[in-house]
């Protein structure tokens, strides 16, 4: 069984303004660790906020670095320069809007300034995008919410069987009949 790739992105126009330490990818590395137990490969990128560089970013690492999953983080606010929803708008095949409304009903559990978030999600070839904030703690409150359909909307684009540690995340597969 060969590696899953998986793209993180990193969106923030500090990180073309010289030294940046990227804690938000980090953090979703950190975290995609924590949950897959079978072996995954990152494909990592830390580009500015600007939506040509964003969409290019994102169609490489569907169509040509073969990555089943790619998760962003940063650009999904209400700022000028925040951009990163459209540009994977723009990218997509197929939206998939549950992903950005589960993300923001889970964050207002924690700050009610989660609806200015415009996470999203779509479907590109045989890729996933999904859209992160870009604070590690809500990075982490936002997958813990969306991950456990993750694997089974890979399963059903006939991408790599993700297997997860059911003892920090528990994947959502229907049983079959």
């Amino acid at each position: 069984m060969s590696k899953a790739k998986i793209g993180i992105v990193t969106v923030s126009d500090r990180a073309s303004a010289g030294v940046y330490e990227d804690i938000s990818g980090k953090a979703i590395i950190d975290t995609l660790n924590d949950y897959l137990t079978s072996e995954w490969e990152p494909v990592y990128e830390v580009i500015p906020d600007e939506t040509d560089v964003i969409e290019a970013t994102l169609i490489k690492m569907a169509d040509e670095q073969d990555c089943c999953l790619i998760v962003t983080t940063g650009g999904t606010g209400p700022a000028k320069r925040d951009v990163t929803p459209e540009a994977t708008e723009a990218v997509c095949d197929r939206m998939m809007p549950g992903f950005g409304e589960l993300m923001r009903a889970e964050s207002l559990k924690f700050v009610p300034t989660a609806i200015l978030s415009r996470q999203t999600a779509g479907l590109r070839g045989d890729s996933l995008i999904v859209n992160l904030p870009g604070k590690p703690k809500s990075i982490r409150e936002c997958l813990d919410a969306v991950f456990p359909a993750i694997p089974y909307c890979i399963d059903l684009m006939e991408g790599p069987f993700l297997e997860c540690n059911e003892a920090v995340i528990k994947p959502f597969r229907p049983k079959a009949k």
